[in-house]
């Protein structure tokens, strides 16, 4: 369909959502001399004040238990380590590969030692360490109860997501993309094809294809076309912390309990997964205050002792765009309204992977299949089967 009824205007590909995942997408699909159709990205708020991507711990690491996640990961991170070049010498995303170390005890390591396993075939950096070695290489950490850790020596770290995101749009947009500023309130769908959105200005826009890049909103977006996405915003808080105590070569620390830390600059962010996580939390981006104070601290300081003694500086709270089938992406075309895309649901780990999952999208629209990484195992028929694909390392 070349243009939906009224419509206001039409591009090739319509791409909602212009945070992270629209603006790789936006990137790679102008980069594809495949394509030469018209590209716009539109997003309801470009401050991008409540995006995950900005609200994020914008950190990049190889330890998943899925090799299609170990892959994607590695070639975020390429990108971040050539963005200079990739989109202009202005890009300073600061990517300091600090290490993750994700501890284990008796009950936590199989998993990762299988998850090890994985990451070794796919040539991650990764060593285990058993709590000699752990003490050896970090003093100021308390071992009891540990049995190993996974530390990542290289290609693991954390970087700027702002001027990640800010390097990324300029880019789409001097190649080629239409920025534009709206909110979709309806898509038009005729039969089984997307024929266009309209904006909540009244502005009707027609498209040839539709991308599904709305993080935290994507189920309501894919609702507004009849389509069935269980994806929704989850609550996560970081914590702003001056420990007086120096912590040399502290990465960022998973303990078994669910908390993690790294350092930012000269203080240490941290967070911890809410025990009790089963609503949407629509547009509540409030500090759980409590949380800190009754579980993240206390465990936080029994592995780190010098955190008894701890500033809380600040926190702010973000969403997660979660998958709650299985925690993993969901990549690529929809079977039967085969012009929406989805690029959804990555739980946590999405900022890392945006750009294997926008140039995944783009080779799906310009060439049919996404041919530099083989990305199936995401593909939106496991929704429609019920049929999970779980990813086991999520933070």
């Amino acid at each position: 369909m070349s243009a939906a009824i009224g419509a206001d205007e039409h591009y090739d590909v319509v791409i909602v959502g212009g945070a992270i995942m629209g603006a790789m997408a936006a990137y790679f699909l102008t980069l594809d001399p495949a394509f030469t159709g018209t590209v716009a990205v539109i997003e309801r708020d470009p401050s991008f004040a409540q995006s995950s991507t900005t609200l994020s711990a914008a950190s990049i690491r190889q330890q998943f238990s899925i090799a299609e996640n170990i892959r994607m990961s590695q070639f975020g991170l390429d990108f971040l380590r050539t963005i200079k070049e990739r989109c202009d010498p202005e890009t300073e995303v600061s990517l300091y590969e600090g290490g993750y170390l994700i501890l284990a005890t008796e009950k936590g390591l199989p998993v990762l030692e299988a998850n090890h396993r994985v990451q070794k075939a796919e040539g991650a950096d990764i060593d285990l360490l058993d709590p000699a070695e752990l003490t050896a290489t970090f003093p100021w950490l308390n071992v009891e109860g540990l049995v190993a850790g996974a530390y990542g020596r290289s290609g693991e770290g954390w970087f700027d997501a702002h001027a990640f995101l800010a390097g990324a749009r300029r880019a789409a947009k001097r190649q080629g993309a239409q920025l534009i500023t709206g909110e979709v309130v309806s898509i038009e769908r005729t039969g089984e094809r997307i024929a266009g959105v309209t904006l909540a200005d009244g502005r009707r826009i027609a498209c040839g294809s539709l991308v599904n890049a709305a993080g935290p909103r994507a189920g309501r977006l894919a609702g507004l076309a009849g389509i069935a996405l269980p994806v929704e915003g989850r609550k996560r808080c970081i914590f702003v912390l001056h420990c007086r105590t120096e912590l040399p070569r502290l990465p960022l620390l998973v303990d078994p309990t669910g908390f993690w830390i790294r350092p930012e600059g000269a203080y240490q962010i941290c967070g911890a997964p809410d025990p009790v996580e089963d609503r949407d939390p629509g547009e509540d981006f409030e500090v759980d205050w409590p949380l800190f104070e009754e579980t993240t601290w206390p465990n936080l300081a029994t592995r780190i002792p010098a955190m008894e003694e701890v500033k809380l500086v600040r926190a702010w709270a973000g969403h997660y765009e979660m998958n709650l089938l299985d925690h993993n992406a969901v990549i690529g075309p929809h079977p039967e309204v085969a012009n929406f895309y989805f690029m959804n649901g990555f739980s946590g780990h999405g900022l890392q992977q945006a750009p294997a999952a926008g140039r995944a999208i783009a080779e799906w629209i310009a060439h049919g299949r996404s041919i530099s990484l083989d990305l199936d195992v995401f593909g939106y028929e496991r929704i429609l089967a019920n049929r999970p694909h779980a990813e086991l390392n999520i933070i």
